[in-house]
C-alpha cells in the first residue's frame, strides 16, 4: 500500500506546506534522506494554541499538546513530500526529535511527542518505527507548545 493510499484509508488530508518564518527551507533531501525543519502545529497558517505545557490554569494540557505534536508530524510529511516531489516517494521514518515548551515540573514530554510517533506509525506501519528524542524546553518559536523535526527515508 502506498503512503497516499494509507492516508486516504485513515481519512487524513495532508496540510499545505507551512511556509518558513525565517531563513530556512521546510525540508531538504540529501542522499536517501529528507530532513525537515522544526515543524510547528500550524493549521491554516496559525497556531491553534500557544503557551507552556503543564497542569493548571493557563497551561496547555498534555493531551492537547499530544494532538499538536500529531499536527507537527503531518506538517513534516507535507514538507518532506514537497521536497522530494511526491508523498509516495517517502519510504519510512528514521528519526523524530520533539521539543515541548513546558513548565519546569512537567516531565511528560515523551507522552506528548507520542502524538507524532503514533501517527507516523499509523501511516508508515513498520517502516514508521523510528529513533526519537523528546526534549523539554523553556520556549519555542511563536510561543508554540510543541515543535517536531523528522528525518524520512525516500526513493
Amino acid at each position: 500500500m502506498t503512503v497516499s493510499q494509507r492516508l486516504a484509508e485513515l481519512g487524513i488530508d495532508l496540510p499545505s506546506v507551512v511556509p518558513p518564518v525565517a531563513a530556512y527551507v521546510p525540508a531538504k533531501a540529501h542522499g536517501h534522506l529528507v530532513y525537515t525543519a522544526g515543524q510547528l502545529p500550524m493549521v491554516s497558517g496559525a497556531l491553534p494554541e500557544t503557551g507552556k505545557v503543564g497542569d493548571g490554569h493557563g497551561l496547555v494540557p498534555a493531551s492537547d499538546a499530544k494532538e499538536h505534536a500529531r499536527q507537527c508530524a503531518l506538517n513534516a510529511i507535507a514538507a518532506a513530500a514537497a521536497a522530494v516531489g511526491d508523498v509516495d516517494r517517502l519510504t519510512g521514518v528514521v528519526k523524530v526529535t520533539g521539543f515541548v515548551a513546558s513548565v519546569p515540573e512537567f516531565t511528560g514530554q515523551p507522552g506528548v511527542i507520542n502524538g507524532a510517533s503514533e501517527v507516523l506509525g499509523e501511516i508508515f506501519g513498520e517502516a514508521g518505527r523510528h529513533a526519537r528524542s523528546a526534549v523539554g524546553v523553556p520556549v519555542l518559536p511563536l510561543d508554540a507548545p510543541v515543535e517536531v523535526e523528522v528525518v524520512f527515508s525516500y526513493v
